[in-house]
C-alpha cells in the first residue's frame, strides 16, 4: 500500500468533546475537496464520535492506525 501524504495536519489530543468534532470539522472546512487531513487524537469518546461524525458530515475516512498512546486518523475533504 502506498503511503498516503497529509495536506493538512491537527492534533486534538488535548481536546474534549464536542470540541474534538468541531475542531476537525472547522480544519476540514478551510480545505479543498480531495485534500488529506490527519487528525490525532485520544482513545475512548474522540475516537469513536470523531470518525462516525465526520462520515456523516459526508467526508472519506482513509486509515485509522494507533500510534503510542494515540490514534491517527487520514480523511480525505469531500
Amino acid at each position: 500500500m502506498e503511503a498516503i501524504i497529509a495536506d493538512e495536519k491537527i492534533d486534538i489530543t488535548k481536546e474534549i468533546c464536542p470540541m474534538t468534532f468541531v475542531k476537525t470539522k472547522l480544519k476540514l472546512e478551510s480545505m479543498r475537496s480531495g485534500q488529506i487531513l490527519e487528525v490525532t487524537l485520544r482513545d475512548g469518546e474522540p475516537l469513536r464520535n470523531v470518525p462516525r461524525s465526520i462520515k456523516e458530515e459526508g467526508h472519506h475516512i482513509l486509515h485509522i492506525q494507533k500510534e503510542g498512546a494515540f490514534y491517527k486518523l487520514l480523511i480525505e475533504r469531500r
